[in-house]
């Protein structure tokens, strides 16, 4: 069984009212929203750090000769790259080396 604790918590009033409205869209309690935002903002660091921990290991090497094997074909209906309202491709798809 999960233990809880009870912590009082002063929201601004605004926030409150943005927190009561979102729970209400999400069908949710206003308490167990914020115990999914408060472990959603708990759980960044260390994704964060794994995820640098990860990337430190990253072959490069080899991720450009995997990459250097894609086809020439166009991509299929339904899988193109996203483009922003110039018609740019909206991200980079080879991430930038430091």
């Amino acid at each position: 069984m999960t233990t809880t604790s009870n912590y009082v918590l002063r929201l601004q009033k605004s926030l409150l009212e943005e927190v009561k409205r979102i729970a209400a869209e999400e069908n949710t309690t206003i308490n167990q929203f914020i115990n999914v935002a408060v472990a959603e903002k708990a759980a960044a660091p260390r994704t964060e750090a794994y995820s640098r921990e990860r990337a430190g290991r990253a072959d490069l090497s080899a991720f450009d000769r995997i990459l250097a094997q894609a086809g020439t074909e166009p991509p299929r209906p339904g899988d193109e790259l996203p483009t922003d309202r110039t018609g740019e491709i909206a991200f980079s798809p080879t991430p930038e080396r430091r």
